[in-house]
């Protein structure tokens, strides 16, 4: 992938944008001075900042401030596309990073700037564009949709223990003793170090494990069984809970967009 115009800083070319058609690839860890917004029209990426996770999707955009240090993994087939901003445009701009939904005008401008090409100054034309791309991009807010993670030793260990198999029923109980600790001390440890119990992290994990499933277009009925839920409705109701919408309107929301963006 060409990440090299994260790099470039140069005030006359406030934006850049940049898409490819990415499949099965990890973009290791780096960072750059310009900001970027990253989103695709198809496909599934996790981002890795620090101790969260994000899945990305087609519904989705990720907010990633200049020298954030950042790791991308492509699944599968991925459409993507990029947005770096210059260091001199960044007033006003998010600081801190994060997922949010992308409304249809901000991505009708991501593609308006990407046909601008990356070579020379903007057209004055081009300048009002990226200066109302910027003013979009001001009023971004974050979703729900990412998952803390620890370098805390021993909750590491029982972090990548559910990451490992997200459809486990045992209770926190089952992964105190594993790691040698008592059950308050490992329930007082996922409240400081990833900011919510046991039970809100483990459900947070299953719903971003649906998110990336349903990307890659497996069936709601197979997505609940391989996350460890006893019938579909009870899967249905916690993805309703958390994102507003049940799985199904979920991928109908992505097929739509998917189809005015290419009408």
């Amino acid at each position: 992938m060409a990440t090299d115009f994260g790099y470039q800083v140069d005030s006359s070319i406030p934006v850049i944008g940049y898409t490819e058609m990415v499949t099965n690839e990890m973009c290791i860890s780096h960072s750059h001075p310009r900001g970027q917004l990253i989103y695709a029209t198809r496909g599934v990426m996790n981002v890795v900042v620090g101790n969260h996770i994000w899945v990305v999707n087609p519904l989705q955009g990720l907010w990633l401030p200049g020298g954030v240090e950042h790791q991308v993994t492509f699944q599968k087939d991925v459409n993507y596309y990029s947005v770096f901003i210059d260091p001199s445009a960044m007033e006003g701009l998010p600081t801190s990073s994060f997922s949010f939904d992308i409304p249809m005008f901000l991505k009708q401008l991501v593609f308006k700037i990407i046909s601008f090409g990356v070579e020379g100054n903007l057209t004055p034309s081009q300048k009002r564009i990226s200066d109302v791309f910027l003013d979009e991009l001001a009023l971004i807010e974050p979703s729900a949709t990412f998952l803390p993670t620890t370098n805390h030793e021993r909750l590491q260990k029982v972090v990548e223990l559910l990451m490992n198999d997200v459809s486990s029923k045992n209770t926190i109980e089952y992964y105190a003793e594993l790691s040698f600790m008592s059950t308050r001390t490992l329930s007082r440890l996922f409240i400081k170090e990833l900011g919510m119990n046991f039970s809100d992290w483990r459900t947070r994990l299953k719903l971003l494990e649906a998110i990336k499933r349903l990307g890659e277009k497996q069936s709601i009925k197979e997505i609940a069984f391989n996350l460890g839920y006893e019938t579909t409705s009870a899967f249905i109701y916690m993805f309703k809970k958390h994102l507003g919408k049940t799985p199904s309107n979920y991928i109908l929301e992505d097929e739509n967009e998917s189809e005015r963006m290419i009408a």
